[in-house]
């Protein structure tokens, strides 16, 4: 947890108000001493939701050929992942594409060798623990690129709740430490503002080629997703 302070007297703040732009309204200090407080609240959930992007790349003489194949087996993974049980508003398709491939010699213009053609979905299980075997099953009905998992919380505003009422118990704590330190007492909460939040998305997902097939099924562990939320509280001290 991170915590920064700054003691405002009044009569630097008033030195403040009178430096400022005639555009900036006049800061009017209270009968007492500001107290800025910055706090980090945290909380833990498991994440529920795990994001994946699987696709299949395929390689043809023709950019007929190269769609054709792609397509053959795309409608068999689209098949496997609606009879896993994968509901179809989960599934969204993330990127269509189709290009030359060369072969480049020197002082020779390249020369098309054939096509490739990629077609990925984004698919979001909402069972993290049978997100694995379902992967399995997709490399083996054509899939051979997978991307991810991307972890993350399905409803994450509880948890951002409870980081908040945690950071203004903390930023009140502090408050508390420097206002005994200086002689004073904490009078009220002047002002509180949210300057960023983390809603335990997992970090930027790994990327690699599925070859074969295990013969495990993949491990996806979920672990734990840190939520936190950062304040700046404002104190009044007398």
């Amino acid at each position: 947890m991170r915590s920064s302070f700054l003691f405002l007297a009044p009569a630097l703040l008033l030195g403040a108000a009178s430096a400022a732009s005639a555009q900036t309204a006049p800061l009017i200090a209270p009968d007492g001493t500001l107290l800025d407080v910055s706090a980090e609240g945290h909380t833990a959930r498991v994440p529920d939701v795990a994001t994946i992007r699987a696709g299949v790349t395929t390689q043809g003489q023709t950019a007929a050929a190269a769609l054709a194949e792609n397509a053959t087996r795309m409608t068999r993974v689209l098949a496997a992942l609606k009879k896993a049980g994968v509901a179809v508003r989960d599934i969204r398709t993330a990127n269509v594409s189709l290009s030359p491939q060369y072969r480049y010699a020197d002082g020779q213009a390249p020369v098309i060798t054939g096509y490739q053609a990629s077609n990925s979905v984004s698919v979001r299980f909402r069972d993290v623990a049978k997100s694995g075997a379902i992967l399995d099953v997709l490399v083996g009905e054509g899939a051979n690129q997978i991307d991810g998992p991307n972890l993350s919380i399905d409803q994450p505003d509880a948890a951002l709740d409870e980081a908040r009422v945690s950071a203004v118990k903390i930023a009140r704590a502090r408050a508390e430490l420097y206002a005994k330190a200086a002689g004073l007492t904490v009078a009220r909460i002047v002002s509180i503002s949210e300057s960023g939040s983390n809603d335990g998305g997992s970090p930027p997902p790994m990327v690699f080629m599925a070859r074969a097939k295990a013969a495990d099924s993949t491990p996806i562990a979920a672990g734990e997703a840190d939520v936190s939320v950062t304040l700046t509280v404002r104190f009044l001290l007398k």
